[in-house]
């Protein structure tokens, strides 16, 4: 039996284009991979395993107090009940948490269906929630409670002993399981609610890939502090550029980079390579040839218009991370 692929629209792979060649000088800037520990405390971000019973901003308080940093945040809040992928940027790094705003999110759910019913009516409605669906947020959210539209990428009834249904979805940010349950039983005529739910995926941060939990990285950096023994806490802490792994991209040479950094738009000639996705309007994010995230950016042309270019702007600045400095300024005599 082939097991089907699940994918999420982010995990379209990246489809670089050559605009033009160049080296970036080891002398400037540094690859996110050998980044030392403090530098990544700074600019790093955490694959958390979120338990059921704190909500996410007390998860997220108590990361900010174990490593003793200023600054901490999480991308996509989960209920207090719900457990799983909860991925949570530190210091400087909390900036790009923009990124994961709009990437897809799987969940494993178990759905309580009020009667019992037949396995091949159950799966026959979750194929109808497939794809483009009405949802209007519960009475206990966050949002004001307007109809909307959301996504389903795909759902797949994993186990059915009724009246219990274990399943998997993949959907759009912002769709409400729990409402999606309900609606299903709407749909069946007899009732449903959703009795747990676990996150496994967000964007790039998958429940595989490196997750840890609280006692994990409590453990990883009591052993620093005491022993000065930093691997297992750079095991744990990624680089920030993590974050944008979904988003595509535009490489820029080094004589560009700084003059991003100063709020600067992008222009034809710093281009180096692009992905073949770009379209105009779309969030792209800046990297460097060492492949750090200098910033955010929105294209004003689609990656055919930007590879044929040979002057002008081809995207406008919208956030810079990097501080300036770290590359030559682009004016700066050889």
């Amino acid at each position: 039996m082939i097991t089907p692929t699940f994918k999420l629209p982010s995990d379209e792979p990246e489809q670089l284009l050559i605009k033009s060649q160049d080296n970036s000088s080891p002398d400037y800037g540094c690859e996110p991979a050998k980044r030392d520990i403090k530098t990544l405390l700074e600019h790093g971000v955490i694959n958390l395993n979120k338990v059921s019973g704190p909500s996410s901003h007390e998860v997220v308080s108590w990361v900010r107090k174990i490593l003793g940093v200023s600054n901490a945040g999480h991308s996509g809040t989960l209920d207090p009940n719900v457990t799983g992928v909860l991925p949570c940027a530190l210091g400087k790094a909390t900036r790009a948490l923009s990124a994961l705003l709009n990437a897809g999110k799987e969940y494993v759910g178990i759905m309580h269906l009020h009667t019992s019913e037949l396995p091949q009516r159950i799966e026959k409605i979750f194929k109808l929630f497939t794809g483009k669906i009405y949802q209007r947020p519960p009475i206990k959210s966050s949002v004001v409670r307007k109809l909307r539209i959301r996504e389903i990428y795909y759902t797949q009834v994993l186990e059915i002993n009724n009246p219990h249904v274990l399943f998997r979805i993949g959907c759009e940010a912002g769709t409400y399981v729990r409402k999606f349950c309900f609606d299903i039983g709407e749909a069946l005529c007899s009732g449903a609610h959703m009795l747990e739910l676990r996150r496994t995926r967000v964007g790039p941060f998958k429940e595989g890939d490196n997750l840890i939990t609280l006692q994990d990285l409590k453990d990883a950096c009591t052993i620093f502090q005491t022993d000065g023994d930093e691997k297992y806490l750079m095991k744990i802490i990624s680089p920030m550029e993590k974050m944008v792994d979904h988003l595509p991209k535009i490489y820029v040479r080094d004589s560009a980079v700084d003059a991003l950094c100063h709020g600067a738009n992008l222009a034809a000639a710093g281009c180096c390579f692009i992905d073949a996705r770009i379209n105009p309007g779309m969030q792209i994010a800046y990297m460097t040839l060492k492949k750090e995230l200098i910033g955010f950016g929105i294209a004003s042309k689609n990656a055919i218009a930007i590879l044929k270019a040979k002057s002008g702007i081809i995207a406008k600045t919208d956030k810079i991370f990097m501080n300036r400095g770290i590359y030559p300024r682009w004016n700066s005599k050889k």
